[in-house]
């Protein structure tokens, strides 16, 4: 990348975008400090080309190198180049006319437009792991010279961001316990592989899924809370078989998997689509495999017994006020000790307090 005359000579590919040339090369990690070099002291907002620094965000970031030293993802830096410039092709075709290598003077001002926190972060993993000095990053280099064309650079890059849904990160996501946890007993247990949305983490009003993958992904946590030590494999399997029992004693959601019944009218009259209920019973299922761990399945029975309606009148004061859900962690603490009275299980302190 460096040579004796004074400057970089970076392998790139040319493209034209806006009618402006711009380049993609491959960078070393371990040269992106000289490449990039932090600002010194505190610059106005209006005399830099990026948002400031957020030293919060580099630890975990880098961490997650660290973590995954075979498989972390980290997209390209988008910088800008304030100097002139010389593009060598490889050929006079028209693929060779597009490869070729750039000579940058080494007095040249790079200005990342998006990616210093990867940037930083990368100096941070490679303290200590010296061997991803020899891994490679994307570059993506506009030749653009001042301060205000930098500027809009940054502004257009981040002016559309769309975050992805949790929802799918969770689907997604293969090294988060959590995630996988979900995932399995989503796959797993037909009313939730049928009747869960994965893409989103709302309903819409005329959507046919009765749940959501976040609170299937709660509700099993908190049913596995006390068997974190167990294999993935083994914590799977028994939450597919919890809430393939559970299912069993609510009919409703056998009807609209049968679809006889609409998906809309269950979540419109009933309560046990809620993130409260599924949490609910993931915490009773856990006191029932600690209580009854050969025969918790026993013990689901007064379950089918229970009105979800959102008419009963148990409901009122306890989850329900003035006619809708009321907000807070109180009101899923209120449920579990409803459902586990039904169920003739001891109460937490918590719950008792509550309750009374």
């Amino acid at each position: 990348m460096l040579n004796t005359a004074f400057e970089y000579v970076l392998p790139v590919i040319r493209g034209i975008q806006a009618g402006r040339e711009y380049y993609v090369s491959m960078c070393p990690l371990r040269l992106l400090p000289k490449l990039f070099p932090l600002e010194q002291g505190e610059t106005p907002p209006e005399k830099r080309a990026r948002r400031s620094l957020n030293r919060t965000r580099v630890p975990q970031l880098t961490q997650y190198i660290l973590d995954n030293p075979k498989s972390y993802t980290v997209s390209a830096i988008t910088a800008s180049i304030d100097a002139d410039i010389t593009f060598e092709p490889l050929g006079t075709e028209a693929e060779g006319r597009k490869i070729g290598r750039l000579r940058v003077p080494m007095d040249a001002r790079f200005t990342i437009n998006d990616g210093q926190h990867r940037r930083v972060a990368f100096e941070s993993a490679l303290k200590e792991n010296p061997d991803l000095g020899y891994e490679t990053i994307p570059l993506i280099l506009f030749l653009d010279v001042g301060l205000k064309r930098s500027q809009q650079i940054f502004s257009d890059l981040n002016r559309y961001p769309v975050r992805s849904d949790p929802a799918l990160n969770l689907l997604y996501d293969h090294r988060d316990r959590t995630a996988a946890l979900g995932r399995g007993v989503y796959q797993q247990v037909e009313v939730f592989r049928t009747l869960t949305e994965t893409e989103r983490s709302h309903l819409s009003t005329r959507s046919g899924k009765l749940f959501i993958l976040p609170h299937i992904c709660q509700a099993t946590v908190t049913l596995l809370a006390d068997r974190e030590g167990e294999p993935l494999e083994a914590q799977i399997q028994q939450a597919v078989d919890y809430w393939n029992a559970v299912s069993r004693q609510i009919p409703d959601w056998q009807l609209v998997l049968d679809r006889k019944v609409s998906a809309l009218e269950i979540r419109r009259d009933y309560l046990h689509t809620q993130a409260i209920v599924l949490i609910g019973l993931g915490a009773v299922g856990a006191t029932l495999l600690r209580t009854y761990p050969d025969t918790w399945r026993d013990h689901l029975d007064p379950l089918r017994q229970v009105d979800w309606s959102r008419s009963n009148l148990d409901w009122e004061g306890r989850v329900i006020f003035k006619g809708e859900l009321s907000p807070g962690s109180t009101r899923v603490i209120r449920m579990t000790a409803y459902l586990k009275q039904r169920l003739n299980l001891p109460l937490t302190e918590e719950e008792k307090r509550l309750e009374h």
